[in-house]
């Protein structure tokens, strides 16, 4: 019998170290888990979101001017949850992975993209309306990465701050300051 409760108890420090080293690693897996974009929106612009009506797409917003000044700004005359800075405080501070569409702002001298828009969809911004700021984060990425395509999909993983940004080129109501950037591969889908 003594030789039963040994084993039961050196099983449940097993266990129990078990139970801490996958739940040291769920913790970091889920700390590196894909954010949603709709995360970064306030539960009462998404639904504002869903009853918005059809967007025109014969705008000025259709003629590709995205890189001229104001070109990433909402033009008059949409729904109000299209110029919404409404954040979601519990995203300030945290550590996501976020995967989007950049929309280079400034090169180093080696031409890396070291300041950037990450926008949720390809094209955003050339052919609709762009997103409203809350949808649109600027990333700081100092070690900066070969841009040669807007339509190239990136994971960008770094400290999500709350921060209200006024650029020449759009409003953005998020800023992360990235760690990691990198181009999405064929198999990470």
């Amino acid at each position: 019998m003594p030789t039963l409760v040994y084993w039961s108890s050196h099983s449940r420090r097993r266990l129990l170290l078990t139970v801490l080293l996958l739940g040291s690693s769920l913790t970091h897996a889920a700390e590196l888990a894909e954010t949603d974009w709709l995360e970064l929106m306030p539960k009462s612009d998404q639904k504002a979101l869903e009853q918005m009506p059809d967007i025109d797409h014969n705008s000025p917003g259709a003629l590709g001017t995205f890189t001229e000044k104001g070109g990433l700004k909402q033009s008059k005359g949409l729904p109000a949850v299209m110029y919404s800075t409404k954040t979601v405080a519990a995203m300030n501070g945290k550590h996501i992975r976020l995967g989007g569409y950049p929309v280079p702002l400034e090169t180093d001298a080696k031409g890396r993209s070291t300041l950037f828009f990450l926008v949720p969809y390809p094209g955003a911004c050339i052919h609709v309306p762009p997103p409203p700021p809350n949808q649109l984060v600027l990333v700081r990425y100092p070690k900066g990465l070969k841009l040669d395509d807007i339509y190239t999909p990136l994971w960008v993983t770094g400290t999500l701050k709350v921060e209200t940004v006024n650029n020449d080129l759009a409003d953005a109501a998020y800023a992360l300051d990235a760690g990691v950037v990198r181009v999405v591969q064929e198999s990470d889908l």
